[in-house]
């Protein structure tokens, strides 16, 4: 049976006009091309050094791209958009009140026209973007539960803005950068740490031996801190780990902390 959530915690901002798709691929890390009706591009925006601001998820409604992305993120993005539009032949609108965001997943989404698969992971699901509501027989923390099982984040706390690497975060494996692609803004690092191996974390998801707690909270391998917990859901959860701990012994306070590597993970250790 298909579970739908709506996820109150995301916001939408609808970029339109002719130029919105050579504007946006000067800025994020993938081919907005690509973000075609029932078709999603999932890509980052960075600083100038190639740290993570955001990410959303690109979709298309008839002339105009909506970004799904953090609620918590829409009016500092939208205002970062604005400003870098110079000629640009685009608007940039905060939409959050206009659009539903819902995920769903172990089956056939709902007919809302604006929907398509998440472009991560098959088994992830889809994203839906509805202007009106819809019926959803499962919850945000039911979908929490469900993305950390495949190891897929979903913003801040799992991102760290200003801190994260995309590559530490998966956006190789799950299809987030186009290397083929022209410029963005951060492309010279996220380039030069591709190719020059320099990833020296990874955002994994573990098995706890108690339920989650905080967000931020170190893993230690014996005296030694190893990263930290991000979010989590009972006793599931990812962490930012150095690769040098997936093997050891690792706890967060009094809980076991164990890697679960999914098999779309490539880890260089």
């Amino acid at each position: 049976m298909t579970r739908v959530a709506h996820l109150p915690k995301r916001g939408v901002i609808a970029v339109a006009g002719p130029d919105r798709v050579s504007f946006l691929n000067g800025l994020v890390s993938n081919d907005v091309a690509k973000a075609v009706p029932g078709g999603a591009v999932w890509a980052a925006l960075l600083t100038a050094q190639g740290r993570y601001v955001t990410d959303f998820f690109i979709l298309a409604d008839e002339e105009q791209l909506l970004l799904d992305l953090p609620r918590a993120a829409v009016a500092e993005v939208a205002t970062k958009l604005r400003r870098y539009r110079l000629r640009a032949a685009v608007s940039v609108e905060d939409q959050s009140d206009a659009y539903r965001v819902y995920a769903a997943w172990g089956g056939m989404p709902p007919p809302v026209p604006v929907t398509a698969p998440d472009p991560r992971l098959c088994d992830a699901g889809f994203r839906c973007l509805s202007r009106t509501e819809i019926t959803a027989n499962a919850t945000d923390l039911d979908y929490a539960a469900h993305r950390l099982i495949l190891g897929l984040p979903d913003g801040p706390p799992d991102l760290e803005p200003g801190k994260t690497l995309l590559l530490e975060a998966g956006f190789n494996e799950l299809g987030g950068v186009a290397w083929d692609k022209g410029c963005y803004m951060g492309q010279e690092l996220t380039a030069r740490t591709k190719y020059r191996g320099l990833v020296k974390r990874r955002l994994v998801p573990v098995r706890l031996g108690a339920d989650a707690p905080e967000p931020g909270t170190p893993v230690f391998a014996g005296d030694a801190e190893m990263g930290t917990l991000r979010s989590g859901v009972g006793r599931m959860a990812l962490a930012m780990l150095r690769t040098e701990a997936l093997g050891q012994v690792l706890r967060a306070g009094d809980a076991l902390v164990a890697p679960v590597i999914p098999n779309w993970m490539d880890i260089q250790t």
